[in-house]
């Protein structure tokens, strides 16, 4: 079964989401972005979910992290808990 780690981030607009990405992509650390923003308990610890099979998380999620690009922010990608922005830190097969 797949498995993958990643980090995210989670905000209630898709505005506030779209920003936190631009500053991500002028440089600034994702995880201290997910410390001072996330809404997530995950964002204490910069936003890291840690290691997860396929089918743990919410379909939305398992789209990105099991087929889109690794070490490369994507979203927004909106859930019934908000909005995140997704970080695919590793995936196997």
């Amino acid at each position: 079964m797949p498995r993958a780690s990643a980090r995210h981030i989670l905000v209630e607009t898709e505005e506030k989401c779209l920003a936190l990405k631009q500053e991500i992509e002028n440089g600034k650390a994702f995880t201290d972005v997910a410390k001072e923003h996330s809404s997530c308990p995950s964002g204490s610890s910069g936003g890291e979910l840690g290691e997860f099979g396929q089918g743990q998380m919410v379909p939305e999620f398992d789209k990105v992290v099991f087929n889109d690009a690794l070490n490369t922010v994507h979203g927004p990608v909106k859930t019934q808990f908000g909005y995140h922005l997704l970080e695919v830190t590793s995936r196997s097969e």
